[in-house]
């Protein structure tokens, strides 16, 4: 729950200072953002090589088919667990940061200084160094992705919120984008897609937990009184929208410049991915010390995931919705299907 909040309040603090015009926070938030995009491109990079090099030796026929399936999934996994580990240190900057918003220690006289007005009489030579600068967003452009709220799961179209807490049950996803417009003269549609790392956690109510009995993965209660029973899956994913934008163009020296993200858009789509970790989480009290259990495996979880989702909202913020479509778990008899609503925000 302190970790929803921090990020719940970077989310406003980042929201207000746009409509505020306060830049100095922002524009500090967006270099953390831009050093987690770094890291996510690098790291797909990398894995696209190291992927290719399997395909390599399965075309010269020194490995099979289901041997390169099993090393392309290793390695997907191996390369999340490095994404994680990296911004996770970037996150950490971010709640220093939304510590010293709230301490006032980023003082406001820095957002007044970004915003002096300088003006250029007639000067060729400025106009000519900053003509880039006004030519307004090239056709494909990308963003950095963050996006938090609720999760918890259906059944049968109705919400599991007696067997999951509402307000405790939360989900992340962190990734970029990238942003293309689909026709030449007009700015309305545009095709999004990217990488993204998905965090998808619920939390048992009643005292449960998870427990495997074969192929079914069952909600049992604890003979010990827990403090915190957390249920968390991390997936890579490939989301695809189509994004209706309704920024207005631009006018500059007689021609015509679309831009992204500066008005009302939505978008709808999906996305398709593999799971690379599922681990559950128990804290509990044992004789007076506080103990924390975390253990990891399959738990009959589904390896793959593909979903629908939308969001609607103005400029960077948007409210966000995502379903799977296929069960969290691979064969129980009962089919609980992953359903998260959150906020969106999307940096150029």
């Amino acid at each position: 729950m302190k970790n929803f909040t921090i990020y719940l309040v970077i989310l406003v603090f980042l929201f207000v200072s746009k409509v505020l015009g306060q830049e100095s926070f922002e524009s500090k938030a967006r270099k953390i953002a831009n050093k987690i995009e770094k890291i996510t491109k690098e790291e797909k990079a990398t894995l696209k090589e190291e992927v290719e090099a399997v395909n390599v030796q399965l075309s010269e026929g020194k490995i099979t088919q289901e041997q390169a399936d099993k090393r392309k999934k290793e390695l997907a996994e191996a390369r999340a667990v490095i994404i994680e580990e990296k911004v996770t240190l970037a996150q950490n900057e971010l709640n220093d940061l939304v510590q010293q918003k709230v301490d006032g220690k980023i003082k406001e006289q820095d957002s007044i200084n970004k915003h002096t007005l300088v003006i250029h009489w007639n000067d060729r030579d400025w106009e000519k160094r900053h003509k880039d600068s006004i030519r307004g967003e090239r056709r494909t452009t990308s963003q950095f992705v963050f996006a938090m709220g609720l999760n918890n799961t259906m059944v049968d179209g109705k919400l599991q919120d007696s067997n999951y807490s509402f307000m405790g049950s939360h989900f992340y996803e962190w990734g970029f984008t990238y942003n293309s417009r689909l026709m030449k003269n007009d700015n309305l549609l545009h095709a999004k897609y990217g990488l993204s790392l998905m965090y998808n956690n619920i939390r048992p109510t009643d005292n449960r937990s998870f427990a495997v009995d074969g192929d079914q993965t069952n909600l049992e209660t604890n003979a010990i009184n827990l403090e915190e029973s957390r249920f968390r899956n991390v997936y890579l994913v490939a989301p695809v929208h189509l994004e209706f934008d309704f920024s207005k163009p631009k006018e500059s020296n007689g021609k015509t410049y679309f831009r992204t993200h500066k008005s009302f858009r939505f978008g709808v789509g999906g996305y398709a991915g593999i799971n690379v970790k599922s681990k559950q989480i128990l804290k509990f009290d044992d004789n007076d010390y506080k103990s924390t259990q975390k253990t990891k495996g399959d738990f009959n979880t589904n390896n793959f995931i593909y979903g629908l989702s939308s969001y609607i909202g103005y400029k960077e913020l948007s409210l966000y919705l995502k379903y799977d479509l296929n069960p969290l778990f691979q064969d129980n008899l009962i089919k609980e299907n992953n359903i998260s609503l959150g906020l969106r925000l999307d940096l150029n």
